[in-house]
């Protein structure tokens, strides 16, 4: 900083020489010039956040309309059936069908119809349940829901107006499809199918260096996975308040 002032000091005498000479104003300019330049570099740094509302499918935003019962179900296995993150260079567990059976275990819950029974950690509250000295009472489900993420891709477009001059843009665009399946527990017959479909597309267009870029957007894909699975919940509530299919027996 004090090479920065002191490099300041040398061009505001040689921009300014007949001032510098007689010795008039030259301190009040550099003086001005370094408070204009620390106000520049510390004025850019900000700070902002906000809560952003999390999207909710048709049926939660009528839970509370429903006088019904809240039959118990459980959440089976979910696969991915798509190629994304399925390839011969990944590694590790596949993130996408547990990612999209977390979501679809909290969308059934938000409905108010379905009693969504927890399975992936019977061993925790097992021991948990032991630590607090209580003995377990685990409800049995009729019924299972299965599904897969049928479909699941990513593709990147842009275009050029007269080789860029006029302007480009990008378009990030996600999609989705899952299925889901209600199976009898004691008879392995699946009595419901529904699925849902989802897309999200994120633009960007710069005109003659004006106009904003973007990286890669991973959040394109849990968003539109949600959607997804938003829409095929909805598809099974609205099946089972048209009777195309029950959870008694």
């Amino acid at each position: 900083m004090l090479l920065y002032c002191l490099s300041l000091e040398n061009w505001t005498a040689s921009l300014f020489p007949s001032l510098n000479k007689k010795g008039i104003y030259v301190k009040n300019i550099f003086n001005i010039l370094v408070a204009s330049s620390f106000l520049l570099l510390v004025g850019c740094a900000s700070e902002s956040h906000k809560a952003v509302q999390v999207e909710k499918s048709v049926s939660a935003q009528t839970a509370y309309n429903y006088q019904g019962p809240k039959h118990p179900i459980m959440v089976s296995n979910f696969d991915n059936k798509s190629g994304f993150m399925r390839g011969v260079f990944s590694e590790g567990p596949d993130r996408l069908s547990s990612q999209a059976k977390t979501v679809l275990m909290a969308h059934l819950q938000q409905t108010g119809r379905f009693s969504v029974l927890d399975r992936d950690n019977m061993k925790e509250l097992s021991a948990e349940a032991k630590l607090s000295g209580k003995k377990q009472k685990l409800k049995g489900a009729s019924f299972a829901i299965t599904g897969d993420v049928a479909e699941f891709g990513r593709k990147e477009t842009g275009d050029r107006q007269f080789f860029g001059v006029l302007g480009s843009g990008k378009s990030q665009v996600a999609y989705s499809k899952v299925t889901l399946n209600v199976v009898d527990v004691a008879t392995s017959e699946v009595v419901y199918s529904a699925s849902g479909s989802g897309e999200y597309e994120l633009n960007n267009r710069e005109v003659l260096g004006f106009g904003g870029t973007a990286a890669y957007d991973s959040t394109l894909n849990g968003k539109v996975l949600d959607l997804a699975m938003r829409e095929a919940v909805d598809r099974l509530v609205e099946g089972l308040e048209q009777k195309k299919w029950t959870l008694t027996k």
